[in-house]
């Protein structure tokens, strides 16, 4: 068989780059990934060279690394959409954003939203206290951006978000909860403050896509269509119907299909014309978030994915309620969106290294001794006749012979090293095997396992828990590629491994840009020779093949010290996880106490890329704070213990100043891997 040369194209094609990552991410000719932070307008950087450079810097991984200028960028093609779509459609009214930050509510990056939000009047939502807190202390006031505020609300909430209109503020206060009205009222003539009120309504349209059941009648927020009537004949009675301002609707995340938008901003806009009839000083239609990302590329409806645009979404809104509103003779609104997804998932990028891998790229067999057990015989002459001619043939007689074995050995016939060796065999047989069925056309059911059963571990310098808790706990698809070596053809497939002592803590699930569907392995390179770390079994290769571990570093139990540093990692293989920069930072948790990554705001300038923030990651120290535990606590609890040992003659003086050394060097240290 012969391959062809492997070149860049085939990886863009392979990875589906092109397709979730225009116009911000691509490959140059080195075969690394480039970053284009400003789009096709801006100039772009080798993400291979930035991140060598951080960990020279002593930043180490696993690293966020988040590109202040692809927020800018998001935010500006999301109100040159909706300028479009005004313009096209001779809409009267205008557009106005707000950035939920329920999605992301790092300091850092709220402040750069803010920021970059400026030339838009871009606001922020929020949905409880605390967000409350930071949308007012970030908003600058006298400004024409908004304050949405959503959530559960208490007397507290509403007083402050009131009190903040004499510092310029614009807070709009919508009504989740028929509860919150009397309050409000009652504040509001206390304070002597008019209010801007909204409702939320329960829209009977279903959202789309992986979040559908959270829209509906039955979704946990907004008022029915009888609720919302009841809440205007109370501010009718409390003569403030012209507080009421706003109708705001959200009928969930990541909305797959256009036609869902469509359904659901016919209903509110009609809901909108009702509420101005009643005599409600109507002024901002709120269409919530929803705006999907394109994790896989596919351009579908599946839940990774989306079959419209940017432009697309806001055409439809734009056009359905002008013409709501003109036949209903009232003047159009302000359109407000919060599309938190679409801005803020595309600027963040994980980098993490591979600790090492269980892949099947391995030296063949020894042959086999004549004296050997007929078993270990017959799988030999198996692996040795394997051909593009008998193949599916000489895959059957290995699996036969292997459970034969499994079954002497069960028995007493077969010593522990003698099943070794047969293992070791099949498994040599199958990794012949599988590149032959690779170039095949089609091949039978059991053969298209075979890429499964010999999918290798990659072992990952992550919490997917801590960094990217979607994929675990809601199967969510996030593009996962190398960084570099793309000019080489990739000849694993693997699963990722994280350092959780969890089952869970793996990605089984990967985009694939071909089909539009998700697959069980992800395409990765071999582990060079210089590559490959101590991580292993811990045993010797016969030892390995004995637990079913087809490793390709091992470190020999006996091994010195000086023999494993002599092993270490000398070429990383850097792995990056893409599009993850809305809600996996702040839905992490600290499963095994792994803390936040370090983080990292890069900036172009006309030189060039700039580090303009560094947040380091959580030491472990930090994280057993999180828990309640003190530091000088479990530091001088060592110590007594050391010291005792010490009395007993267990521990000599060195090995005690050495075990405390190391003791409160690692409370200070990274939690993750070096």
């Amino acid at each position: 068989m012969t391959k062809k040369s492997w070149t860049i194209e085939d990886s863009k094609k392979l990875y589906g780059i092109q397709e979730w990552g225009e116009p911000y991410f691509s490959i140059n000719a080195a075969g690394h990934i480039t970053v284009s932070p400003q789009g096709s307008h801006g100039s772009s950087l080798d993400l291979w060279e930035l991140v060598e450079a951080l960990q020279k810097r002593n930043l180490g991984l696993p690293l966020l690394i988040r590109f202040t200028d692809i927020l800018a960028d998001r935010i500006e093609r999301l109100n040159t959409c909706f300028a479009k779509a005004i313009a096209r459609y001779q809409y009267s009214g205008s557009y106005q954003g707000v950035f939920p930050i329920k999605c992301n509510q790092h300091r850092h990056l709220v402040e750069a939203l803010v920021a970059s939000g400026k030339p838009h009047q871009l606001g922020l939502e929020v949905g409880s206290k605390p967000e409350l807190m930071i949308a007012l202390a970030t908003l600058e006031p006298a400004s024409d951006a908004l304050l949405i505020c959503n959530g559960y609300k208490d007397r507290e909430y509403i007083e402050t978000a009131l009190l903040a209109t004499r510092l310029g503020q614009t807070p709009i206060i919508a009504i989740e909860q028929l509860e919150e009205l009397p309050l409000a009222i009652e504040i509001s003539q206390q304070l002597g403050i008019s209010p801007v009120l909204g409702v939320r309504a329960k829209l009977t349209t279903k959202g789309s896509g992986g979040w559908e059941n959270s829209s509906g009648v039955s979704t946990k927020f907004g008022l029915t269509i009888p609720q919302i009537l009841e809440a205007t004949n109370r501010l009718q009675a409390a003569g403030m119907l012209h507080c009421l301002q706003l109708l705001h609707f959200h009928i969930g995340s990541q909305i797959s299909a256009i036609g869902t938008v469509k359904n659901a901003i016919r209903e509110a806009s009609q809901i909108y014309v009702e509420l101005r009839r009643l005599g409600a000083n109507m002024q901002y239609l709120d269409v919530g978030g929803g705006l999907a990302v394109d994790y896989d590329g596919s351009k579908t409806r599946s839940h990774a994915s989306k079959n419209y645009n940017m432009q697309n979404y806001a055409n439809d809104i734009v056009a359905e309620v002008k013409e709501a509103c003109e036949a209903g003779e009232i003047p159009a609104p302000m359109l407000v969106s919060e599309s938190g997804r679409a801005i803020a998932s595309h600027h963040s990028i994980l980098i993490f290294d591979v600790l090492g891998s269980s892949d099947t790229a391995s030296t063949p067999p020894p042959p086999v001794e004549q004296k050997e057990h007929l078993i270990i015989r017959n799988l030999w002459e198996t692996y040795e006749s394997i051909s593009a001619e008998n193949y599916q043939e000489a895959y059957h007689d290995a699996i036969q012979f292997q459970q034969e074995a499994v079954s002497l050995f069960s028995f007493g016939y077969l010593s522990l090293t003698e099943r070794a060796r047969a293992e070791q065999l099949y498994w040599a047989c199958c990794e012949k095997i599988l590149p032959i069925v690779r170039y095949q056309d089609s091949v039978s059911d059991d053969l298209k396992d075979l890429e499964n059963i010999m999918v290798s571990n990659y072992d990952v310098n992550l919490s997917v828990f801590r960094s990217a808790p979607d994929s675990w706990a809601i199967n969510q698809l996030f593009p996962i590629l190398p960084i570099h070596r793309l000019d080489e053809k990739p000849t694993q497939r693997g699963i990722l491994a994280d350092l959780t002592c969890d089952s869970d803590g793996k990605i089984d699930r990967f985009i694939d840009p071909q089909t539009g569907q998700s697959k069980r392995v992800l395409e990765l390179h071999s582990l060079r020779e210089e590559d490959k770390g101590t991580r292993g079994c811990g045993d010797t290769e016969t030892d390995c093949w004995a637990k079913g571990v087809r490793a390709t570093r091992r470190v020999a139990p006996s091994a010195s010290s000086e023999t494993a540093s002599s092993s270490r990692v000398k070429q990383p293989y850097y792995l990056g996880m893409f599009l993850v920069g809305a809600y996996q930072e702040i839905m992490g948790n600290l499963h095994n106490l792994f803390g936040n990554t370090n983080v990292v705001h890069v900036q172009m300038t006309p030189k060039g890329d700039q580090i303009e923030q560094v947040v380091k990651g959580d030491t472990v120290s930090e994280v057993l704070g999180s828990v309640q535990y003190d530091a000088e606590d479990l530091v001088e609890s060592i110590r007594r213990r050391a010291e005792h040992a010490l009395q007993e003659e267990r521990i000599t003086l060195e090995e005690q100043a050495r075990l405390l050394q190391n003791y409160e060097r690692g409370l200070n240290s990274y939690t993750y891997l070096s």
